[in-house]
């Protein structure tokens, strides 16, 4: 029988488990999972489910595109409470000196991830790690004003992205291509654009998402009744996901996750903040704190650790199993193909898993 460790942090254990679940769906793609349940289920009624697994092509939104909001958002959720635990045993110079090298190891994590991808040394700066570097500088820079002036600035990285936007191109802002000015931001820092469509500059609005996480981190350690917390949460989250929808309908500012315009932010934000309520509500307030939800809060012990092991180890025992397949060696269970690929994916997100809970049940964190 699996026996969980107790979680050595104070943070509240509504946040272990939603980072936990963030990581778990997050090495669920690394193992290849999406891309095999998409192929075993294309054509079939449940095609549309696993589309909810892959980004929007352009101007829409999927379950998938949440996924990065929410990381962002959560790590924003936790820094009021490890910062506090560090100020308790040291001062504030030193912790300046633990989020400048924390930024800069995550810069540089999301930058060999691109030479890894690559097979080969390129600079490429449109990985979740490098964004995140970014946007806990801006949140710390800020962490320490009021909740006001947080919210407020937010507001204007998002006013500021669509001047940006709007003053680059202002025949087609958001038109899909690369006439926008996120591509030319690339262009200027990296000599190259994204295939995709991603751009660097996307950690300018989604800053927001991690600004928003710090506010409502602080608001989680005051001592004001939970059911107020909650409800403020409420409030937050349906006003920004209401917002960021209705740019959208009213074709303001167009719902777009490949270049974080302000109306996928807001929504993809206010949507984060609702989860927080919900997982806030269900098992710090109610009570709910079954021994199962501890199968996800352990991916979340050793986040950035299983993230960089998924995104290496893990992407590539895929893809060298499924290389087999045009070898001929399988020929001959060509027909079960898609379906031992879905097999094989969630074996090795069972692997990459039990690697989390393994470190977690000895004790083993690696810190970034």
């Amino acid at each position: 029988m699996l026996q969980f460790a107790k979680p050595l942090s104070h943070r509240l254990y509504s946040l272990d488990v939603y980072r936990g679940l963030i990581m778990f769906l997050l090495i669920a793609e690394a193992a290849g999972f999406h891309e095999s349940f998409a192929r075993l289920t294309e054509g079939s009624t449940l095609y549309p489910l696993a589309l909810q697994l892959q980004h929007h092509p352009w101007n829409g939104l999927r379950f998938w595109d949440l996924v990065q909001p929410f990381f962002m958002f959560i790590v924003g959720v936790a820094m009021p409470f490890s910062f506090k635990k560090r100020l308790v045993s040291g001062n504030r110079p030193e912790l300046n000196r633990h989020i400048a090298m924390r930024c800069l190891k995550l810069f540089l994590f999301g930058v060999l991830l691109h030479c890894v991808y690559s097979h080969g040394p390129v600079w490429e700066l449109w990985n979740v790690l490098v964004q995140l570097a970014f946007t806990i500088l801006i949140a710390y820079a800020i962490m320490r004003k009021s909740a006001t002036f947080q919210i407020g600035f937010s507001i204007f990285l998002l006013v500021l992205t669509e001047i940006l936007y709007r003053s680059y191109n202002p025949n087609a802002p958001y038109a899909q291509g690369h006439e926008t000015f996120g591509s030319w931001v690339d262009l200027l820092v990296m000599g190259k654009v994204n295939g995709g469509y991603w751009v660097f500059i996307n950690f300018l609005p989604t800053a927001a998402h991690t600004i928003w996480g710090v506010v409502c981190g602080q608001l989680l350690l005051n001592p004001t009744a939970q059911t107020k917390k909650v409800r403020n949460f409420v409030l937050w989250g349906v006003l920004a996901t209401v917002l960021g929808f209705a740019l959208g309908f009213f074709e303001i500012t167009p719902i777009i996750k490949r270049i974080a315009t302000s109306s996928f932010t807001l929504a993809s934000g206010g949507i984060s903040i609702l989860a927080l309520a919900f997982f806030y509500w269900t098992i710090d307030v109610k009570g709910y704190k079954k021994n199962w939800l501890r199968f996800f809060a352990v991916v979340g012990t050793n986040s950035i650790f299983i993230y960089l092991f998924a995104e290496t180890f893990g992407h590539l025992i895929f893809r060298e199993f499924d290389i087999l397949w045009n070898t001929g060696l399988f020929h001959a269970l060509e027909a079960y193909k898609d379906w031992i690929l879905v097999l094989e994916s969630l074996l090795i997100l069972l692997f990459l898993w039990y690697i989390t809970y393994y470190l977690d049940k000895r004790r083993i964190y690696f810190k970034v």
